[in-house]
């Protein structure tokens, strides 16, 4: 059989392919145009309350860290925050207190006064200002890390609120289609097209 001949029979195939797989892709996308036509007005009242949900844990949180989570019924997660609140603020007194430390030695080093005593006679007046300022640099640290706890406290109940209604049930479906795809590289290429439907 001749090479044109042979072309223009795979070309009608593929254009005859090509309708079928538009049929049914056109059924396929009727059909879930109505489904979501007919859950749109439920799930716009839905996102309206998760939203309203969602914003209330986090003015809950805000005000006074954990109540957001106590809101939207974590409890166990109350305890984490508060722990972490615990070991900064530790670490803030620890640091702190070294720092004046620190602080008052060099003071009196540099003093003039030859009575005052630092207490820290093998350290130079350098090594009393570098862990001076390691102590000040930890504590400021530690404040930044307050923050950082508080934002990802107000951030993790809004979030936790959006999640209440999310769908984990086991009505997920695959569906599979026929796909033609034509821009590939000048002829058609057929194949199947997956859609993941989450309910």
């Amino acid at each position: 059989m001749h090479p044109d001949v042979i072309k223009l029979i795979m070309n009608k195939f593929f254009f005859l392919l090509f309708l079928f797989f538009v049929s049914v892709k056109f059924s396929s996308a009727e059909e879930m145009i109505v489904d979501t036509l007919k859950m749109s007005g439920d799930s716009l009242s839905l996102t309206a309350t998760a939203k309203h949900r969602a914003n209330k844990a986090a003015m809950y949180s805000a005000i006074i860290p954990g109540t957001g989570q106590i809101y939207n019924k974590s409890y166990w997660k109350v305890p984490v925050i508060y722990a972490g609140f615990g070991v900064l603020a530790y670490f803030i007194k620890f640091n702190n207190d070294n720092y004046k430390t620190f602080k008052t030695a060099y003071s009196y080093r540099i003093d003039g006064d030859s009575t005052t005593d630092d207490g820290y006679p093998n350290y130079t007046n350098d090594d009393l200002l570098v862990r001076r300022d390691y102590y000040r640099r930890n504590r400021d640290l530690c404040y930044v890390f307050v923050g950082v706890v508080y934002v990802l406290n107000i951030i993790d109940a809004y979030v936790d609120a959006h999640l209440k209604d999310f769908d984990v049930s086991d009505d997920l479906s695959l569906h599979t289609s026929p796909y033609l795809n034509l821009n590939a590289g000048g002829s058609p290429v057929a194949g199947i097209s997956l859609c993941l439907k989450l309910k």
